[in-house]
This record gives C-alpha cells, sequence and structure tokens, in this order.
C-alpha cells in the first residue's frame, strides 16, 4: 500500500503521514521522537548536543514508520521534547523559567511543572537543567501557538475524520523509557508499559488485547505502571463516545544503546516484531471499525 505525506499548512514542525486509503479505525502518534534542534535553541542550552536529547524517544517514529501500509494514518513530531511537550497541557508552565509575568491562565502548580518537565520543560533527564537563563515570555508563548496548537489540531483532525468513517477511534500515542524502568514487587523490567489511565482512557479489551499480542511474542508487559499515559492519552480518551486512547511505551535497552544514542543492531528485528504487533492489533480492532468482542458503550 502506498502512503501519503502532507504537513498541517501552517507548520513546518511536524508531518501526517497517511495510506492511500485508511482502512482502520486507528491513528498512530509519536508525539516525543522529534530530532530537529533549532539552532537558537541549542545556542541557549546549557547542556551539549549529546546531553540535550536524553528526553527523546529515541526513533519511535520509525519502529512505527510501517503503520500506514496497514492502513492507519501515522503523524510524528520533528521538534524536540525538551524544546516543547505536546503531551502537556497547553499552558503547564513554571513561571521561574521566564523573565515576565505569564498570563493568568497558565497551570503554575501541575505536578509535571514542579517536576520540571511542562509544556516548555525546565530539565531533561536526570535533573539536567536546560537553559542557562531565563526565558522571555514572547518565545514561551509563541512555541504554544505556532507548534503546540497545530500539533493538537491535526491529531485532533485525524481523529474525527476515522470517526466519522468507521464510527470510533482508536489513538495509539507511542512512547519509549528508559531501559532501567522498573515495575512491580520485583523490580522487574518490562519491555513494554500501555497505558489506558487505569482504564479510563479506553476500553479494557483494547488495552488487554495490545497485552496479549505483545506477551504472546515473548515480551514482558506491565500495565499501567508506572506510565499509565500523560494528557494526549487523557484528552482524546472518550470510551463512552467511542474514541478510544492508549499508551504504548517501548524499553530503550530493547533497541539502543542508551549512552551513545544509537541504534543496536537488535533495531531491525524489534522493528518487525512492532510490525507484526501493528498487523495483530489491527486485526482485533477491525477493519470495519468494530472492536472486536466489544460492544459499543
Amino acid at each position: 500500500m502506498t502512503t501519503q505525506r502532507n504537513q498541517e499548512s501552517r507548520s513546518p514542525f511536524f508531518e501526517v503521514i497517511r495510506p492511500e486509503v485508511q482502512t482502520l479505525p486507528i491513528v498512530f502518534n509519536s508525539p516525543h521522537s522529534g530530532r530537529v534542534y533549532p539552532r537558537a535553541f541549542l545556542e541557549s542550552s546549557r547542556l551539549d548536543a549529546s546531553e540535550i536529547r536524553r528526553s527523546e524517544d529515541l526513533y519511535v517514529d520509525e519502529l512505527f514508520a510501517e503503520a500506514p501500509a496497514f492502513g492507519a494514518p501515522l503523524q510524528r513530531a520533528f521538534f524536540p521534547r525538551a524544546f516543547l511537550d505536546v503531551n502537556r497541557e497547553p499552558f503547564e508552565l513554571d513561571p521561574r523559567m521566564f523573565s515576565g509575568p505569564l498570563p493568568a491562565h497558565v497551570n503554575a502548580v501541575s505536578p509535571r511543572v514542579a517536576g520540571g518537565l511542562g509544556t516548555i520543560p525546565r530539565i531533561v533527564a536526570e535533573n539536567m537543567p536546560i537553559y542557562e537563563g531565563p526565558l522571555s515570555v514572547e518565545d514561551g508563548l509563541s512555541r504554544i501557538e505556532w507548534i503546540y496548537r497545530p500539533y493538537h489540531r491535526s491529531l485532533k483532525g485525524l481523529l474525527q475524520e476515522t470517526r466519522n468513517q468507521f464510527g470510533r477511534s482508536v489513538l495509539v500515542d507511542c512512547h519509549s523509557m528508559p531501559g532501567t524502568v522498573s515495575a512491580g514487587n520485583h523490580r522487574r523490567r518490562p519491555d513494554f508499559v500501555v497505558g489506558d489511565r487505569y482504564g479510563t482512557s479506553a476500553s479494557a479489551d483494547i488495552a488487554y488485547a495490545a497485552i496479549s499480542i505483545l506477551e504472546g511474542m515473548g515480551f514482558s508487559t506491565a500495565y499501567n505502571k508506572p506510565y499509565a499515559g500523560g494528557f494526549i492519552t487523557e484528552h482524546y480518551g472518550r470510551p463512552a463516545a467511542g474514541s478510544h486512547a492508549l499508551q504504548i511505551e517501548i524499553s530503550r535497552r530493547l533497541y539502543a544503546d542508551e549512552a551513545s544514542l544509537q541504534k543496536k543492531p537488535e533495531f531491525i528485528a524489534v522493528k518487525q516484531a512492532i510490525n507484526i504487533f501493528i498487523g495483530e492489533f489491527a486485526a482485533f480492532i477491525g477493519s470495519d471499525g468494530e472492536v472486536s468482542g466489544l460492544a459499543a458503550e
């Protein structure tokens, strides 16, 4: 199946790769794999070119790149998460990062802001501050206006188109996690974490299907812990309205050297495994837009 590329008309910061014909009620999204770093941003950072990449979801867009060949669109970011995080509310901002007052509607007290990981992050990785000095308010708000809003407008449009065509939509939000992440009392390190906001963003059948497919392929999984899903999963997941959202985290240790940030030889095999997962997950969801074994809520 051939695919089509297009960009949101006013934003060069992401792209949507569409199948020639969408045959599945699924939309894939890779919001944290962008690796195009603006020069001015790098010059304003105290981190070197390698350090600043520590928050990337390394190569996740490449791992899921074949989704359009199965009949589902893929939206992927070019901009890096360290520059702007679209998996946050639009105005989760830390006033301490800016040289002037922020608008009154800013959410300055969220746990993510407190942790340095707001819409415009203060840190990457293990508490590594990004900036040498304060940012201008205009700089921060312009990132939201010209990148964040078009990104979400595009994603919302894809999901609406999908619901119009199939009667429902399933968003798969694709991420990666550090290889050291553990889950459960035995400190085991899962290969994948599947999150549905503790059953609120998708039908449990969808989450269980993803887990079953992955475990059937020999991978270890965890469910909602330590990652239940972020703003995107929470915001777009409305199961009662036929809009399901699932977050999938893959351990970077499976396919990348986390020190050098280079692909391991295993990358090809992991990508092939992801293709198998997409195919089996697509078969479960069904090309007619019905979730197998699931009555409409």
